[in-house]
């Protein structure tokens, strides 16, 4: 995508060579009402939030396509037009996840953690309408910004919550959620509160027994947060498999990982064919091969869990 910067100032047109002579030209009433008909061209939006200074970005290439970043860092994309668009990889891994979880169309109770521009909520709200949808974000002044600024349709079932992510999950009934979706970060950092045993056994509370937790990770070689993810949420649930670029797995670069858990198998076959499907094509990781890439890493506890690493400048930045 290509974010539209503020138009250039524009100064009075030069005449034309015969412009003093040249009689006017009679005006149609017709142009000017097509010319009433015409939206104006999207501006950016700047607005301090609780956690940073927010901006919303257009897309020139598509027409109610916008960016969102928080203090310079890309937080979501979002076509309000085509909601099953997913323009970032990871959202389209995460979408991938959502379409294989269950028969095509069949609504979902869905968790989100991490609002951003509600891009995955609207995903769902369009794949598999009839879906009840919570979206926990921290931020207030965001998700006001992002339900103003970019609404949500009408009948979307989706309702946002302004809370703390785990706090919400440690409240929330048990056994309500088919999937819940981690996308937390406070700026580029997943927070330490969401890595811990003690909450991986939270989120295992809310979700019904086939269900499944899906979380958004950033790390990069030699993965000492990624391999302590995936050891800590071992030891609640059963089944784990991790989805990110041969890239990023290899050590070459810092990116973007998704880490699935759930006490019932994913459908690996299929996420396999639709990631190596992508324009960037990952792996999905599972069984002997993860539990080698986990090694002996440690089970992450409260009293010592710390933020997902600070992604080195440029790793994940816009323009």
């Amino acid at each position: 995508m290509r974010a539209a910067g503020p138009a250039a100032p524009s100064g009075p047109a030069a005449p034309s060579e015969d412009a003093s002579s040249a009689p006017d030209a009679p005006s149609d009433p017709a142009d000017a009402d097509a010319d009433a008909d015409v939206a104006p061209d999207p501006v950016p939006v700047t607005r301090a939030v609780d956690h940073g200074t927010a901006k919303l970005l257009p897309d020139v290439d598509r027409a109610r396509a916008w960016l969102l970043t928080v203090d310079g860092a890309p937080q979501s994309y979002v076509d309000l037009d085509e909601p099953t668009y997913l323009e970032f990889e990871y959202a389209r891994r995460l979408g991938h996840v959502l379409d294989t979880l269950a028969a095509p169309g069949r609504p979902l109770d869905v968790v989100h953690l991490g609002g951003g521009a509600l891009t995955l909520p609207r995903y769902v709200a369009a794949t598999r309408p009839g879906s009840r949808q919570d979206v926990v974000d921290a931020d207030r002044g965001l998700l006001e910004l992002v339900v103003a600024e970019l609404p949500l349709p009408a009948g979307s079932g989706i309702a946002v919550h302004a809370a703390d992510a785990r706090a919400w999950v440690e409240a929330a009934p048990a056994a309500t959620a088919d999937v819940l979706v981690g996308d937390a970060f406070g700026g580029s950092r997943v927070p330490a509160h969401l890595t811990s045993d003690a909450y991986a056994r939270a989120v295992r509370r809310v979700l019904r027994a086939d269900g499944c937790y899906a979380a958004n990770l950033a790390d990069g070689a030699p993965f000492a947060f990624l391999r302590s993810q995936l050891a800590t949420f071992a030891t609640v649930f059963d089944e784990l498999t991790l989805i990110a670029e041969p890239a990023v797995l290899r050590g070459r670069r810092f990116g973007n990982a998704v880490l699935l858990a759930s006490h019932t198998p994913v459908d690996v076959d299929a996420l396999v064919r639709r990631t190596a499907a992508d324009a960037f094509p990952a792996r999905v990781v599972h069984g002997e091969a993860l539990r080698r890439f986990i090694g002996n890493a440690r089970v992450v506890r409260d009293a010592d869990a710390e933020a997902s690493p600070q992604p080195p400048d440029g790793a994940f930045s816009v323009g």
